[in-house]
């Protein structure tokens, strides 16, 4: 499955004022690198794939459409997976 080019298009916007913003085609999705860092990502399975402080994990968790992100059978300190249905709306996705 492709990544979603609408939903790459928003993000996109979203990040456009920010410097040092590369994309890159990975894991099958399309990531937004800031500075060389990744911070999110399309991902081809739907929905995103985000960056967040590790502290916050635990407190973001506790929102609707919002899960940890798994990666070899392993969770992803840091990063959290966001449903399509948790990013219908500008201000959900900012």
């Amino acid at each position: 499955m492709a990544y979603d080019a609408e939903l790459a298009d928003r993000v996109r916007e979203l990040v456009a004022s920010e410097r040092g913003v590369e994309e890159k085609k990975m894991f099958g999705g399309l990531a937004f690198l800031i500075n060389g860092n990744m911070s999110v990502a399309v991902s081809s399975k739907g929905g995103l794939m985000v960056r967040v402080p590790p502290d916050d994990t635990e407190r973001l968790l506790a929102r609707d459409h919002v899960e940890p992100m798994i990666m070899a059978g392993r969770e992803t300190r840091g990063w959290l997976r966001v449903s399509l249905d948790g990013i219908k709306t500008k201000r959900q996705l900012s």
